[in-house]
């Protein structure tokens, strides 16, 4: 760090006009870099396989969920009347007519009366795209609607529904954009860094996080040029970049103050925070960044790429932070730190009296503590994985208004997501006989003509009670599986329904393996920077407590519906986004280790000059303790205009981190992780020799020190 910090203040113009360059080169891209951003969640399995198959033969459906355009005739007329009948598949026929690679499944193609409600006055149809490759479209919806309205005899009514319409939520409620939630979390970040250092600098965290943001869609932008990146990247670097940024310039700006308030020479205080607060901003971005690069080991293209963009957030944040932060300061930091209203000419007082408490209390603290993370993690026991339910998804709006008319005609969500069994053309009416007898289908169809019969094949649609993005509809998918996959006459079996269950066993299947591979790199990095291996593993252990609460939230939030309706304006989900806890442990995981390396490098430090515990708790918690918290609120309101986007799994994703975030903050690392520090003792600081040796650990001579039969006495 020594050496990084005189080159650049060596070459202050060259390190300034070098990131100025790499700013404005962000900005100009940004625009091409989302729009080639993709949204595919393809992977290697048996539905993949159909899937693609599928689309490759008739250009439409596979893991496409259609769309469900519904029909109900004028009082007095029923769809079991010959001539209503005909006329209902004149209008859906117009659909197959204006939209290319369109097929269209319906009462007229299949002769089933599962198509039509109770009431014989309303009936729909199963209209197969192409697949879609992104958040944003293209969206059919408008062709099929114009198609529609010019067929639609007088008096009839129509409505649109589907799984991606309800998911776009209500017309109303399309969400601020990613640029306007950005402004939020920027505006309230400044509020918040202006009453953490009660001057102008203020603003260099943000100069930082927008530096380190616009970077990261520089690099982002050319790997979207050879590989696939997932647009949730795009969220990620906006809000999470942002939030990291401004974290780590926070802790080496206020490690600068304290240097300067000490007497220090400006270019020495440069040196010193840099030194010191540095380092652990590098050891913070490595753990963050860990996280991360465990998704590029998933069998799942889209989650990898999340892993590729992703990685790239704290380690830019990182090089930003001890690069262009130092020459900054060195340049016009006393200028800029002007009025002064607040200095770090001491610790803060709130937070000094507060570890002096805990560390007296340790044994009532540490219980206190693990009860709150005890209540909050519970509600994790009872998680399903899927994807919100329909009735989550828009709860008002055209799309929400055509699936109430189904359901209230007796027609189960499920039809929303079809399985689609592809099967030899002669087989297909033995298939789907078959499929009727298989427990929660509500009908198996053969439709008629050339849109289903390709290449001698043909596609059996198979439709649950359940919608296949719940439990109950999965659980209904796997018993199709069963009873199909690997009989005669049956090629295979695609679909939502089918790739989700694909999802589950590949990620999910190697999901304690991941864990434990992270949770040891992640020991042997912190043990290198805390010095000490009962530390780092308590680190490790907390971390995984914090995540496992995070998840109880939104489970409990979301999943069950205790608020999420009143918040949101979303009803229970019924299930948690299958990505949604992937994505939550990647970035949690290291993001929450920062608050725990900037708390503990601080105790370490303290400890190394006073060998008493006590004063090293209160001294790192003293100066730390503000900007944890501090730095947690303004990842809090990244988290919070994300969680304006429409899309109920966003919603998710948003609460998901900045619960973890929030209770990590507040109980994990100004509760537990000091009153534990009080409770070990002597024990925190052991690194046995080789050990250290083996970490390449130069000065151990504090820790190895300590015996064996020493680690049960208190410092």
């Amino acid at each position: 760090m020594q050496a990084l910090t005189r080159f650049v203040l060596r070459h202050k113009a060259l390190v300034a006009i070098s990131w100025l360059v790499i700013a404005v080169a962000g900005a100009v891209t940004i625009g091409g870099t989302t729009h080639r951003m993709t949204n595919d969640f393809a992977m290697p399995g048996q539905a993949f396989k159909v899937n693609n198959q599928i689309v490759a033969e008739y250009g439409n459906g596979g893991s496409q969920a259609p769309y469900v355009p519904v029909l109900t005739a004028p009082p007095g007329q029923r769809m079991t009347e010959p001539a209503v009948a005909a006329e209902a598949g004149r209008v859906f026929g117009s659909i197959a007519a204006s939209v290319p690679d369109a097929r269209v499944v319906d009462d007229s193609s299949t002769g089933s009366a599962r198509f039509i409600t109770s009431d014989g006055r309303t009936t729909f149809a199963l209209v197969f795209t192409a697949p879609v490759t992104g958040f944003s479209g293209p969206d059919l919806s408008p062709a099929i609607s114009r198609a529609v309205a010019a067929a639609l005899p007088r008096g009839w009514r129509f409505g649109l529904t589907g799984e991606d319409l309800l998911a776009d939520g209500a017309p109303a409620s399309r969400g601020t954009g990613i640029i306007v939630e950005t402004i939020i979390g920027s505006a309230g970040a400044l509020v918040i860094l202006a009453l953490v250092f009660g001057s102008f600098l203020a603003l260099l965290p943000l100069v930082v996080g927008g530096v380190s943001v616009l970077a990261t869609f520089l690099i982002v932008g050319g790997l979207t040029e050879i590989t696939q990146i997932s647009q949730i990247v795009e969220y990620l670097i906006a809000l999470v970049g942002l939030g990291v940024g401004i974290d780590y310039s926070l802790l080496v700006v206020s490690r600068w103050r304290e240097e300067r308030s000490a007497g220090r020479a400006n270019a020495d205080a440069v040196a010193v925070a840099v030194e010191r607060a540095g380092r652990a901003v590098v050891f913070s971005g490595l753990t963050v960044a860990i996280g991360l690069l465990s998704m590029i080991v998933l069998p799942v293209p889209m989650l990898r790429s999340v892993g590729y963009g992703g990685v790239l957030v704290p380690l830019v944040s990182v090089l930003v932070a001890v690069t262009l932060l130092p020459v900054i300061l060195a340049s016009v930091g006393p200028a800029v730190d002007r009025p002064r209203l607040r200095t770090e000419r001491r610790p803060s007082r709130v937070f000094s009296s507060w570890a002096s408490v805990v560390y007296r209390r340790r044994w009532v603290s540490a219980a206190a503590g693990l009860g709150i993370m005890a209540v909050l993690m519970a509600p994790a026991l009872s998680l399903h994985l899927g994807l919100p339910g329909a009735a989550a998804e828009a709860t008002s709006g055209p799309a929400h208004d055509a699936l109430v008319m189904l359901t209230s005609g007796g027609v189960p969500a499920g039809v929303l997501t079809p399985a689609e069994v592809l099967a030899p053309a002669g087989s297909a009416p033995a298939v789907a006989t078959r499929a009727t007898g298989v427990n929660g289908v509500y009908a198996a169809v053969t439709p008629s003509g050339t849109a289903s019969v390709r290449d001698g094949h043909a596609i059996v649609d198979v439709l649950p009670f359940a919608e296949s993005s719940v439990p109950a509809g999965q659980a209904e998918v796997a018993s199709i599986e069963r009873a199909l996959v690997g009989s005669p006459g049956v090629i295979g079996v695609g679909g939502t329904g089918a790739s989700l269950i694909d999802f589950d066993h590949a990620v999910y299947g190697e999901f304690p393996l991941l864990l434990a591979l992270l949770a040891v790199t992640t020991f042997i990095l912190l043990t290198r920077a805390f010095r000490s291996v009962l530390l780092a593993a308590k680190a490790v252990v907390f971390n995984l407590i914090s995540l496992t609460a995070a998840y109880g939230v939104i489970t409990w939030v979301f999943q069950d519906g205790h608020g999420s309706m009143a918040v949101f304006g979303v009803p229970a989900t019924g299930a948690i986004t299958m990505w949604v806890p992937l994505m939550v442990f990647a970035f949690l995981f290291g993001l929450s280790m920062d608050y725990e390396v900037f708390i503990i490098t601080r105790i370490r430090e303290a400890y190394d000059s006073s060998l008493d515990a006590r004063s090293a708790v209160v001294t790192g918690l003293g100066r730390t303790g503000r900007l944890v918290t501090s730095a947690a609120a303004i990842l809090m309101l990244g988290f919070v205009s994300m969680s304006t986007s429409p899309q109920t799994d966003l919603k998710i994703l948003a609460t998901g981190l900045g619960a973890g975030i929030l209770v990590d903050a507040v109980v994990v690392r100004c509760l537990l992780v000091p009153a534990l520090v009080a409770l070990f003792g002597r024990a925190n600081w052991w690194l046995p020799t080789p050990v250290a040796r083996l970490l390449l650990i130069r000065s151990p001579a504090v820790d190895s020190a300590i015996k064996v039969p020493d680690l049960l006495t208190r410092g």
